[in-house]
């Protein structure tokens, strides 16, 4: 009989040595990076990320807002999950979302309405108007990825927003939108939020824009792949990054080339000032670049100087110069028109603009210069809207207070259309 246990115990050992390896190579690895995808709304040009929810899971649209300090959605109709949670007033949820409001609410209790909870302001990105919230938390899942595939979903179990009133969806955004995703330098904005859950497993506190009809917003750090298998992120310009008070995103822009020739500007206008006005701001909001008034006049002058041999017709709005389309020669970067230089921080670091990212068909055989008047009154100088930011990788990575930007990935035979969103579950 001890004979017949030692040979059993053998085979045991054998077995054991033979198997374990196989499935300790299959144990998923903790995730590094994720990727959501959006699309581009046709009536308002603002972006959408469909983003899964509750228990049990529900996929509802967002639009994106770079700057958005939180992820809210409106809760006063049909919110219905097992494992919503509104925090205490005065608890650690409410210390970390950095609010000391306490929120009543005298109608039947539900999500977004319950007393001596935590009050958060919400804000649309697009009306300006904003509304007291009830800090709520809850789960939310967001695909990982593998190279230039997505891998399986990651459960956040505990993720703080704002449960919002419906008003707030009134106006400015498109209609089958249940809230706004705030991407911003905030405590509780989907960004930081990532950032600090993953941070034990490697996970860097960056992510990456690549806006486009069918686009995709990273998280995680370099590198990003499109098909065919293209590393974006090589090479990167990097410029530093500037938070402003409101935890939003700014760069410095020294001076504007057009034609390689500098755009004589106020240049004290590209500078934040004690009071917060001026420089220049990132928007996703902001469908087209918008410039302070005498700024508008220099460059949309100096590039129709420059462009004086196609005949201008009637702007349409909200653009102020438009042409005939006709006489535009094709490029592999769009319409052969000069380039417009943004000049950073060093003379040698220029986010150049080509006739992709500069010319916007408005209408059949009519294509305008793609910036907008903001006025005299506008608190950033320049704000880089999303038109000017489409198929360029734009990279915030926060922890080391840089902004990295790509050419135009239509130089690299791809497009921010191109990840591959097969295989989401």
């Amino acid at each position: 009989m001890a004979s017949s246990s030692s040979f059993h115990f053998l085979i045991f050992l054998s077995l054991t040595t033979f198997i374990l390896p196989s499935e300790q190579a299959q144990k998923p690895s903790k995730p590094s990076k994720f990727v959501l995808p959006i699309h581009q709304d046709t009536e308002t040009n603002l972006y959408i990320a469909n983003i899964f929810k509750r228990t049990p899971l529900l996929q509802l649209p967002f639009v994106v807002d770079l700057n958005g300090k939180v992820l809210w959605v409106t809760c006063e109709q049909s919110y219905l999950s097992s494992t919503y949670r509104a925090p205490r007033c005065h608890s650690t949820q409410c210390a970390r979302a950095n609010t000391p409001y306490c929120h009543t609410c005298s109608s039947k209790a539900r999500p977004g309405c319950h007393n001596n909870t935590c009050g958060i302001m919400a804000s649309n990105p697009v009306t300006g108007l904003y509304a007291m919230s009830e800090l709520a938390q809850d789960v939310l899942s967001i695909p990982s990825t593998q190279g230039s595939n997505p891998g399986p979903l990651v459960r956040i179990p505990q993720f703080l927003f704002a449960c919002s009133p419906s008003l707030l969806l009134q106006k400015g955004l498109p209609g089958n939108v249940q809230g706004v995703a705030g991407l911003g330098h905030s405590p509780i904005s989907l960004s930081t939020q990532l950032g600090s859950h993953f941070g034990f497993a490697g996970f860097a506190p960056t992510f990456a824009l690549c806006l486009a009809q069918n686009g995709v917003v990273f998280f995680g750090d370099s590198p990003y792949y499109m098909l065919p298998g293209v590393d974006i992120s090589r090479p990167l310009s990097y410029t530093p990054l500037i938070i402003s008070p409101q935890g939003e995103y700014y760069i410095e822009v020294k001076s504007i080339k057009i034609n390689n020739k500098e755009v004589p500007l106020n240049k004290s206008l590209l500078s934040i000032n004690k009071h917060g006005v001026g420089g220049t701001k990132l928007s996703t909001t902001n469908p087209y670049t918008v410039l302070e008034h005498s700024i508008f006049k220099a460059v949309t002058q100096f590039f129709t100087n420059e462009l004086s041999s196609i005949p201008q017709v009637k702007p349409v709005a909200p653009f102020g110069v438009c042409f005939n389309s006709k006489s535009f020669k094709s490029t592999r970067v769009g319409p052969g028109v000069p380039n417009i230089d943004l000049v950073l921080h060093d003379q040698h670091v220029v986010w150049r603009i080509f006739g992709a990212n500069s010319i916007v068909e408005a209408r059949p055989g009519v294509s305008c210069l793609g910036f907008v008047d903001g006025g005299v009154k506008t608190r950033a100088s320049i704000v880089i809207g999303a038109y000017q930011m489409e198929n360029n990788l734009v990279q915030f990575d926060l922890a080391r207070s840089r902004l990295g930007f790509s050419s135009s990935l239509l130089f690299f035979k791809t497009t921010c259309n191109n990840f591959n969103f097969t295989s989401i579950p």
